[in-house]
């Protein structure tokens, strides 16, 4: 584990030494018999489940399942922001070694690694006694899994990691070189997903639903494989799942991204917050030591939340998000819609200037903002649903989704496509999560129009990407329907969930995706007069364009930009990085 601060190295060495023992010269003779020591710790198996507790707290820290997520929010295509927010740097592709969340996220996650060795490494030497090899064997996957998707997030963000598998025991033990994503891939992740997938129960209940499982540990190393390009093995892991008959779609989308209906059937690693439990400071989490297991809010709502109404709306829907969401075609004799002219997936996304229904418990006519080229906001992860205002103090009890069903069934018809070219049976899944939001299915678009289905990613505002007045319809292939997973279905349904930036690196499309949006940027600067008319637009533009990929599009570098750097504190305080 990396040495973060000078507050963090205290805490670590003095967990280290409280668990692996002190020597005795060195203190009083006699002891606090309160002192939590080697052999008063690790001799229960509640012992055991309470430090696991901890281990799950950590995915609660605010880089990981919380409000600094908004930095990585706007990185791709989905989400821009204003220049007095914090998130504007990383727009701008202008994060260094010390933004805070590059430290933070990078210091988050290794406390989680941290707290997840102890319990692997006390598992080894527990006497026999304290617990059925059952319970030994639940308790270690789901640590393991934990600290196998801290270590992903880590490679994935920072392109490697330090590897640390022990209990730190002097500073030196701190030091470690740099692993890349494929040695961390190999020596870490695989083995203890691997291990979680044959350990961990299909299912949990009573006061233990929450935990990792079978699901959870499969799609984790599905996706694992997925972004190792090893497609055989990523689809069957993906149909395993889908197989089980475990999880399914919500009726309703909005269903996984408010306090109602939490731990749902389409749940499957999803992290508890709660309004009234353990709710911090002023929003901030009080899980600073390693044995709070309590449940506390989330800040999210807030930096997402509306701007009058208790909020920041720091990240901003794209033009493009935005226009696609109005394009999620309803399909009128889908029996999720009502009356509605909007998708549910809309609905529960992004609150236009037209949007239905209620915001914050207000008629959308009576809302004022919607200038300076602030086109829509973001609904989702926000309280709007059934507060006048976010909740004070930026609490909210909204428990944040990492994995769920529709990203499954979306992975896993590009993994088909990936390994076999089988674009119909990718069509399938895809139509799946199409229908799930109320919306013509591609399939229904091809029934329509002899064979063929739009590319909806393709602007129908920006006049010189239309063809006749409408977008370009495809006939379907392997191509095109990737095109359409990539650019269409993982965007609308999963934006604002901590998948995007990760995907457009991963596919190697980010430079394509910024040279086209910076396109439509400008054009719709060079005529922003012509496009203000609402009942000819698609949606209207006030005042000016917000300038989204002005920056990014002429500054991307791969090499650079991938991936966040190597925080400056670790670079400091290790000693075989520096050498």
């Amino acid at each position: 584990m990396r040495t973060i601060n000078n507050n963090l190295i205290k805490l670590a060495l003095l967990f280290a030494f409280v668990f692996a023992g002190c020597n005795e010269n060195e203190f009083l003779d006699e002891q606090n018999p309160n002192f939590i020591t080697p052999e008063t710790f690790w001799k229960t198996e509640g012992q055991f489940q309470a430090a696991l507790g901890s281990v799950y707290g950590a995915l609660q820290y605010r880089s990981i399942s919380g409000a600094e997520l908004v930095q990585e929010f706007v990185l791709g295509d989905i989400g821009g922001t204003e220049s007095w927010y914090r998130p504007f740097a990383f727009r701008n592709l202008a994060f260094n070694n010390t933004s805070i969340h590059v430290v933070d996220k990078w210091e988050e996650c290794y406390v989680g690694i941290f707290r997840a060795n102890q319990v692997i490494v006390n598992l080894e030497t527990a006497d026999e006694d304290v617990m059925d090899n059952d319970t030994r064997a639940s308790i270690e996957g789901q640590a393991r899994f934990l600290r196998a998707y801290f270590y992903w997030q880590l490679a994935h963000s920072y392109g490697g990691a330090m590897i640390h598998t022990d209990i730190a025991r002097s500073t030196e033990d701190f030091n470690q070189p740099l692993s890349s994503i494929e040695e961390v891939t190999n020596t870490i992740i695989l083995p203890d997903l691997e291990f979680a997938v044959n350990n961990l129960p299909e299912t949990w209940d009573g006061k233990d639903i929450g935990r990792i499982t079978w699901g959870a540990a499969t799609t984790m190393l599905g996706k694992v494989h997925l972004f190792e390009e090893n497609w055989p093995q990523a689809a069957s892991l993906f149909k395993q799942v889908i197989d089980s008959g475990i999880y399914s779609l919500t009726r309703d989308i909005t269903d996984n991204f408010w306090h109602e209906n939490e731990f749902n059937e389409e749940s499957i690693l999803e992290v508890n917050y709660s309004f009234d439990i353990n709710s911090g400071n002023s929003g901030f989490p009080v899980d600073d030591t390693p044995f709070n297991t309590g449940s506390e809010s989330t800040t999210l709502s807030t930096e997402l939340g509306r701007l009058g109404a208790g909020g920041f709306n720091t990240v901003l829907p794209t033009y493009n998000l935005h226009e696609m969401l109005v394009d999620d075609e309803v399909d009128p004799n889908n029996p999720i819609n009502d009356e509605n002219l909007q998708s549910r997936r809309m609905y529960g996304t992004i609150a236009p200037q037209n949007g239905e229904g209620l915001w914050y418990l207000e008629p959308y006519g009576t809302i004022g903002g919607w200038g300076g080229g602030q086109t829509a906001y973001v609904k989702k992860h926000s309280n709007w649903y059934h507060l006048p205002a976010e909740p004070a103090q930026g609490r909210s009890g909204i428990n944040f989704r990492q994995i769920r069903y529709a990203d499954v069934l979306l992975m896993y018809a590009e993994a088909i496509i990936e390994s076999s070219g089988d674009y119909m049976t990718a069509i399938e899944y895809v139509d799946m999560v199409r229908s799930r939001a109320g919306v013509y299915t591609l399939q229904q678009y091809m029934d329509m129009n002899g064979g063929t289905f739009p590319q909806l990613h393709v602007s129908k505002q920006v006049v010189p990407n239309q063809v006749n007045g409408d977008r370009p319809f495809v006939a379907p292939s392997a191509e095109t329907v990737m095109t359409h997973i990539r650019r269409v279905e993982r965007p609308l349904e999963l934006c604002y969930e901590g998948h995007r930036w990760k995907d457009l690196v991963r596919w190697g499309i980010v430079q394509e995706v910024f040279d086209e949006l910076r396109a439509d940027e400008i054009w719709r600067q060079d005529n922003l007069a012509d496009i203000q008319d609402p009942t000819e637009q698609p949606f209207v533009i006030n005042g000016q364009v917000r300038p989204d990929f002005t920056v990014a599009q002429s500054i991307y570098d791969p090499a650079q930009h991938d991936y966040f750097p190597i925080p400056s504190t670790e670079i400091q305080s290790n000693e075989i990085y520096n050498q």
